[in-house]
Protein backbone atom coordinates (compact mmCIF):
# COMPACT_ATOMS: atom_id res chain seq x y z
CA UNK A 1 0.00 0.00 0.00
CA UNK A 2 1.69 3.41 -1.15
CA UNK A 3 -1.45 5.91 -0.27
CA UNK A 4 -1.53 8.54 2.58
CA UNK A 5 -3.84 6.03 4.73
CA UNK A 6 -1.75 2.70 4.58
CA UNK A 7 -1.04 2.48 8.01
CA UNK A 8 -4.66 3.53 9.51
CA UNK A 9 -6.12 0.96 6.73
CA UNK A 10 -3.58 -1.23 7.87
CA UNK A 11 -5.26 -1.47 11.12
CA UNK A 12 -9.09 -0.75 10.34
CA UNK A 13 -8.88 -2.20 6.81
CA UNK A 14 -9.72 -1.39 3.49
CA UNK A 15 -14.01 -1.71 4.42
CA UNK A 16 -13.94 0.53 6.86
CA UNK A 17 -11.38 3.11 5.26
CA UNK A 18 -14.27 3.30 2.15
CA UNK A 19 -16.21 3.96 4.84
CA UNK A 20 -14.53 6.30 6.22
CA UNK A 21 -13.69 8.35 3.08
CA UNK A 22 -17.60 8.12 2.35
CA UNK A 23 -18.67 9.83 5.90
CA UNK A 24 -19.66 13.73 6.43
CA UNK A 25 -18.52 14.47 10.27
CA UNK A 26 -19.74 18.14 11.54
CA UNK A 27 -17.65 19.30 15.07
CA UNK A 28 -19.65 22.13 16.91
CA UNK A 29 -17.25 24.80 17.93
CA UNK A 30 -13.52 25.16 17.10
CA UNK A 31 -11.82 25.91 19.77
CA UNK A 32 -9.58 23.05 21.88
CA UNK A 33 -11.76 20.06 21.83
CA UNK A 34 -12.79 21.34 17.83
CA UNK A 35 -9.39 22.32 16.65
CA UNK A 36 -7.50 18.90 18.10
CA UNK A 37 -10.21 16.99 16.80
CA UNK A 38 -10.70 18.13 13.01
CA UNK A 39 -6.90 18.03 12.64
CA UNK A 40 -7.30 14.12 13.54
CA UNK A 41 -10.41 13.99 11.26
CA UNK A 42 -8.70 15.34 8.37
CA UNK A 43 -5.72 13.23 8.53
CA UNK A 44 -8.16 10.17 8.86
CA UNK A 45 -8.90 11.05 5.71
CA UNK A 46 -13.21 12.15 6.43
CA UNK A 47 -15.06 12.80 3.46
CA UNK A 48 -16.77 15.79 4.34
CA UNK A 49 -15.82 17.51 7.30
CA UNK A 50 -17.91 20.55 8.46
CA UNK A 51 -16.39 22.95 11.43
CA UNK A 52 -18.96 25.49 13.13
CA UNK A 53 -17.45 27.93 15.53
CA UNK A 54 -18.89 31.37 16.59
CA UNK A 55 -15.74 33.27 17.47
CA UNK A 56 -12.40 34.46 16.20
CA UNK A 57 -8.95 33.77 16.87
CA UNK A 58 -7.41 35.55 20.28
CA UNK A 59 -3.64 35.08 21.37
CA UNK A 60 -4.83 32.81 24.67
CA UNK A 61 -5.97 30.08 22.03
CA UNK A 62 -2.75 29.31 21.03
CA UNK A 63 -1.55 27.63 24.20
CA UNK A 64 -3.75 24.64 23.71
CA UNK A 65 -5.68 25.83 20.03
CA UNK A 66 -3.41 23.71 17.60
CA UNK A 67 -4.62 24.73 14.09
CA UNK A 68 -3.90 28.70 14.74
CA UNK A 69 -0.85 30.85 14.62
CA UNK A 70 -0.44 34.26 15.62
CA UNK A 71 -0.45 35.64 11.95
CA UNK A 72 -4.39 34.25 12.27
CA UNK A 73 -4.52 36.28 15.81
CA UNK A 74 -3.21 39.66 14.27
CA UNK A 75 -5.56 39.30 11.48
CA UNK A 76 -8.55 38.46 13.78
CA UNK A 77 -9.76 35.41 11.27
CA UNK A 78 -12.69 34.21 12.57
CA UNK A 79 -11.23 30.40 13.88
CA UNK A 80 -14.21 28.31 11.27
CA UNK A 81 -11.92 30.34 8.37
CA UNK A 82 -8.40 30.08 9.98
CA UNK A 83 -9.29 26.26 10.72
CA UNK A 84 -10.52 25.81 6.87
CA UNK A 85 -7.34 26.98 5.63
CA UNK A 86 -4.97 25.24 7.86
CA UNK A 87 -7.00 21.62 7.28
CA UNK A 88 -6.78 22.54 3.52
CA UNK A 89 -2.95 22.46 3.23
CA UNK A 90 -2.86 19.65 5.53
CA UNK A 91 -5.41 17.23 3.34
CA UNK A 92 -6.44 18.95 -0.17
CA UNK A 93 -8.16 15.67 -0.93
CA UNK A 94 -11.45 16.14 1.09
CA UNK A 95 -14.10 18.61 0.99
CA UNK A 96 -14.17 21.55 4.31
CA UNK A 97 -17.07 23.22 4.78
CA UNK A 98 -16.68 26.23 7.56
CA UNK A 99 -19.60 28.17 9.31
CA UNK A 100 -19.15 31.10 11.28
CA UNK A 101 -22.01 30.98 13.55
CA UNK A 102 -23.70 31.05 16.82
CA UNK A 103 -25.17 27.14 17.04
CA UNK A 104 -29.03 27.62 18.82
CA UNK A 105 -32.27 26.37 18.65
CA UNK A 106 -33.16 28.27 15.07
CA UNK A 107 -30.29 26.44 12.99
CA UNK A 108 -28.96 23.71 14.24
CA UNK A 109 -31.24 20.92 12.26
CA UNK A 110 -29.66 22.55 9.04
CA UNK A 111 -26.47 22.66 10.32
CA UNK A 112 -26.22 18.90 10.79
CA UNK A 113 -28.62 17.21 8.27
CA UNK A 114 -26.79 15.07 6.26
CA UNK A 115 -23.82 14.15 8.73
CA UNK A 116 -23.44 11.09 9.75
CA UNK A 117 -21.64 12.05 13.33
CA UNK A 118 -21.89 15.25 15.52
CA UNK A 119 -18.69 16.00 17.49
CA UNK A 120 -19.48 18.26 20.26
CA UNK A 121 -16.50 20.48 20.92
CA UNK A 122 -18.73 23.67 22.82
CA UNK A 123 -16.91 26.10 25.57
CA UNK A 124 -20.73 25.95 27.35
CA UNK A 125 -23.37 23.23 28.72
CA UNK A 126 -25.91 25.24 26.54
CA UNK A 127 -24.94 24.76 23.57
CA UNK A 128 -24.46 20.60 23.97
CA UNK A 129 -27.85 20.33 25.41
CA UNK A 130 -28.93 22.12 22.50
CA UNK A 131 -27.06 19.59 20.07
CA UNK A 132 -28.06 16.64 22.10
CA UNK A 133 -31.74 17.37 21.05
CA UNK A 134 -30.90 17.76 17.67
CA UNK A 135 -28.82 14.87 17.73
CA UNK A 136 -31.83 12.87 18.91
CA UNK A 137 -34.34 13.67 16.52
CA UNK A 138 -32.60 13.35 13.77
CA UNK A 139 -31.07 10.20 14.94
CA UNK A 140 -27.42 11.01 14.43
CA UNK A 141 -24.44 9.50 16.91
CA UNK A 142 -23.43 12.75 19.31
CA UNK A 143 -20.30 12.29 20.97
CA UNK A 144 -20.09 14.46 23.88
CA UNK A 145 -16.76 16.05 25.53
CA UNK A 146 -15.76 18.61 27.79
CA UNK A 147 -11.97 19.58 29.59
CA UNK A 148 -11.46 22.06 31.97
CA UNK A 149 -8.48 22.11 34.57
CA UNK A 150 -6.62 18.81 34.02
CA UNK A 151 -9.98 17.38 33.90
CA UNK A 152 -11.69 15.57 30.94
CA UNK A 153 -15.02 13.92 29.84
CA UNK A 154 -16.41 11.64 26.97
CA UNK A 155 -19.41 10.16 26.41
CA UNK A 156 -20.99 8.80 23.20
CA UNK A 157 -24.62 9.38 22.68
CA UNK A 158 -25.94 7.01 20.07
CA UNK A 159 -29.93 7.53 19.07
CA UNK A 160 -32.48 4.62 20.22
CA UNK A 161 -29.64 3.08 22.51
CA UNK A 162 -28.04 5.15 25.27
CA UNK A 163 -29.15 7.50 27.48
CA UNK A 164 -28.81 11.12 26.22
CA UNK A 165 -27.47 14.22 27.77
CA UNK A 166 -30.27 14.96 28.92
CA UNK A 167 -30.77 11.95 30.90
CA UNK A 168 -27.30 12.10 32.50
CA UNK A 169 -27.66 15.84 32.96
CA UNK A 170 -27.59 15.60 37.15
CA UNK A 171 -25.06 13.10 37.23
CA UNK A 172 -21.88 15.16 35.38
CA UNK A 173 -19.73 15.74 37.66
CA UNK A 174 -18.61 19.23 36.65
CA UNK A 175 -19.13 21.51 39.71
CA UNK A 176 -19.42 24.32 37.85
CA UNK A 177 -15.59 24.76 36.88
CA UNK A 178 -15.07 26.43 33.67
CA UNK A 179 -11.61 27.75 31.77
CA UNK A 180 -12.63 31.07 33.21
CA UNK A 181 -12.39 30.32 36.71
CA UNK A 182 -9.72 27.33 36.74
CA UNK A 183 -7.77 27.42 33.68
CA UNK A 184 -6.74 24.42 31.49
CA UNK A 185 -3.88 22.57 30.17
CA UNK A 186 -3.43 21.39 26.74
CA UNK A 187 -2.27 17.40 27.23
CA UNK A 188 -6.19 16.93 28.37
CA UNK A 189 -7.36 18.67 25.41
CA UNK A 190 -5.28 16.25 23.37
CA UNK A 191 -6.46 13.04 25.34
CA UNK A 192 -9.94 13.92 25.21
CA UNK A 193 -10.05 14.52 21.64
CA UNK A 194 -8.23 12.07 21.22
CA UNK A 195 -10.90 9.88 22.37
CA UNK A 196 -13.57 11.37 20.92
CA UNK A 197 -12.05 10.49 17.37
CA UNK A 198 -11.59 7.24 17.94
CA UNK A 199 -15.40 7.18 19.03
CA UNK A 200 -15.69 8.24 15.18
CA UNK A 201 -13.96 5.52 13.52
CA UNK A 202 -15.42 3.02 15.83
CA UNK A 203 -18.66 4.40 15.02
CA UNK A 204 -17.74 4.37 11.02
CA UNK A 205 -16.08 0.95 10.84
CA UNK A 206 -19.06 -0.37 12.19
CA UNK A 207 -18.35 -1.09 16.04
CA UNK A 208 -20.57 -1.13 18.63
CA UNK A 209 -20.06 1.41 21.67
CA UNK A 210 -21.12 1.05 25.24
CA UNK A 211 -22.69 3.90 27.44
CA UNK A 212 -19.51 4.07 29.04
CA UNK A 213 -19.30 7.92 30.74
CA UNK A 214 -15.05 8.18 30.85
CA UNK A 215 -13.14 10.84 32.67
CA UNK A 216 -10.07 11.63 33.54
CA UNK A 217 -7.48 13.76 35.53
CA UNK A 218 -4.41 13.98 34.28
CA UNK A 219 -2.55 15.88 36.58
CA UNK A 220 -4.19 13.36 39.70
CA UNK A 221 -3.50 10.46 37.73
CA UNK A 222 -7.56 9.41 38.23
CA UNK A 223 -9.65 7.59 35.71
CA UNK A 224 -13.03 6.46 35.68
CA UNK A 225 -15.63 4.61 33.32
CA UNK A 226 -19.23 4.73 34.58
CA UNK A 227 -21.67 1.99 32.62
CA UNK A 228 -24.48 4.68 32.74
CA UNK A 229 -27.43 2.62 31.02
CA UNK A 230 -29.35 2.42 33.75
CA UNK A 231 -29.45 6.62 33.64
CA UNK A 232 -31.92 6.43 30.74
CA UNK A 233 -35.28 7.72 31.89
CA UNK A 234 -38.76 7.22 29.93
CA UNK A 235 -39.58 10.20 30.74
CA UNK A 236 -36.61 12.43 29.05
CA UNK A 237 -38.08 14.83 26.96
CA UNK A 238 -35.59 14.70 24.61
CA UNK A 239 -34.69 10.32 24.21
CA UNK A 240 -37.76 9.31 26.09
CA UNK A 241 -41.40 7.59 25.10
CA UNK A 242 -42.42 11.14 24.37
CA UNK A 243 -40.35 13.76 23.19
CA UNK A 244 -40.57 17.17 22.92
CA UNK A 245 -36.64 18.37 22.67
CA UNK A 246 -36.98 21.59 24.75
CA UNK A 247 -33.30 22.42 24.39
CA UNK A 248 -34.45 23.77 20.45
CA UNK A 249 -37.45 25.49 21.30
CA UNK A 250 -35.90 29.50 21.08
CA UNK A 251 -38.12 30.47 23.91
CA UNK A 252 -35.16 28.10 26.32
CA UNK A 253 -32.36 29.87 25.21
CA UNK A 254 -30.28 32.33 26.63
CA UNK A 255 -29.25 35.43 24.30
CA UNK A 256 -26.21 36.63 26.24
CA UNK A 257 -23.10 33.91 27.02
CA UNK A 258 -20.04 35.21 29.08
CA UNK A 259 -17.16 33.83 27.02
CA UNK A 260 -14.84 31.94 28.67
CA UNK A 261 -11.79 33.09 29.87
CA UNK A 262 -11.97 36.35 27.64
CA UNK A 263 -13.61 38.94 30.14
CA UNK A 264 -16.44 39.25 27.75
CA UNK A 265 -19.72 38.73 26.39
CA UNK A 266 -21.45 37.92 23.02
CA UNK A 267 -24.88 39.03 22.20
CA UNK A 268 -26.53 37.20 19.18
CA UNK A 269 -29.57 38.85 17.50
CA UNK A 270 -33.20 37.54 18.21
CA UNK A 271 -36.01 36.16 15.68
CA UNK A 272 -35.40 37.74 12.30
CA UNK A 273 -31.54 37.74 11.71
CA UNK A 274 -30.13 40.89 10.18
CA UNK A 275 -26.96 41.29 7.51
CA UNK A 276 -25.00 44.16 7.80
CA UNK A 277 -22.58 46.02 5.84
CA UNK A 278 -19.19 46.26 8.43
CA UNK A 279 -17.57 49.01 5.93
CA UNK A 280 -20.53 51.38 6.04
CA UNK A 281 -20.98 50.44 9.32
CA UNK A 282 -17.05 51.56 9.91
CA UNK A 283 -17.30 54.74 8.16
CA UNK A 284 -19.96 55.84 10.24
CA UNK A 285 -18.44 54.93 13.51
CA UNK A 286 -14.96 56.52 12.49
CA UNK A 287 -15.59 59.27 14.78
CA UNK A 288 -16.48 57.62 17.34
CA UNK A 289 -13.97 54.07 17.81
CA UNK A 290 -10.26 53.66 17.17
CA UNK A 291 -7.97 50.97 16.37
CA UNK A 292 -10.39 49.90 13.95
CA UNK A 293 -9.47 46.16 12.22
CA UNK A 294 -11.79 45.01 9.30
CA UNK A 295 -11.85 41.88 7.71
CA UNK A 296 -14.30 39.90 5.19
CA UNK A 297 -15.74 38.09 8.31
CA UNK A 298 -15.77 40.89 11.00
CA UNK A 299 -15.32 44.18 12.40
CA UNK A 300 -12.99 44.55 15.77
CA UNK A 301 -12.85 47.98 17.23
CA UNK A 302 -12.18 50.09 20.66
CA UNK A 303 -15.77 51.71 21.24
CA UNK A 304 -15.68 53.75 25.14
CA UNK A 305 -13.90 51.79 27.38
CA UNK A 306 -14.70 48.78 25.24
CA UNK A 307 -13.74 46.36 22.29
CA UNK A 308 -16.07 45.10 20.24
CA UNK A 309 -15.98 42.25 17.10
CA UNK A 310 -19.28 42.84 15.50
CA UNK A 311 -19.71 40.27 13.17
CA UNK A 312 -22.00 40.83 9.78
CA UNK A 313 -25.32 39.12 11.24
CA UNK A 314 -25.05 41.40 13.83
CA UNK A 315 -23.36 39.16 16.81
CA UNK A 316 -21.45 41.09 18.60
CA UNK A 317 -18.78 39.89 21.26
CA UNK A 318 -17.94 42.96 23.89
CA UNK A 319 -14.92 42.87 25.65
CA UNK A 320 -14.00 44.24 29.04
CA UNK A 321 -16.78 42.97 30.87
CA UNK A 322 -18.92 39.44 31.66
CA UNK A 323 -21.90 41.44 32.78
CA UNK A 324 -24.49 41.30 30.61
CA UNK A 325 -26.45 43.97 31.11
CA UNK A 326 -24.06 46.01 31.23
CA UNK A 327 -22.76 44.74 27.71
CA UNK A 328 -26.43 44.88 26.23
CA UNK A 329 -26.27 48.61 27.01
CA UNK A 330 -23.00 49.28 25.28
CA UNK A 331 -24.43 47.29 22.67
CA UNK A 332 -26.85 49.55 22.00
CA UNK A 333 -24.89 52.53 22.08
CA UNK A 334 -22.27 50.71 19.22
CA UNK A 335 -25.35 50.05 16.97
CA UNK A 336 -27.40 52.91 16.88
CA UNK A 337 -25.11 54.32 14.27
CA UNK A 338 -25.89 52.00 11.55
Amino acid sequence: MTNRYSRQELFLGSKAQAKIKEASVIIIGAGALGSASAEMLARAGIGRLTIVDRDYVDLSNLQRQQLYTEEDVRNQLPKAIAAKTRLEQINSEIIINSFIQDVNGLNIEELIEDHSVIVDATDNFETSLIVNDAALKHRIPFLFGACVGSYGLTYPIIPGETPCLHCLLNHLPMDGMTCDTVGVISPIVQITAALQVTQVLQILSGETLFPMLQSMDIWKNEKAEINVTQLKNKLCPTCGEHPSYPFLLFENQMKTDVLCGRDAVQLRPGLKPKTYSLPYLLERLKNHVTNPVLNRYLLSCKFEDYRIVFFEDGRSIIHGTNEAKKARAVYKRFIQFY
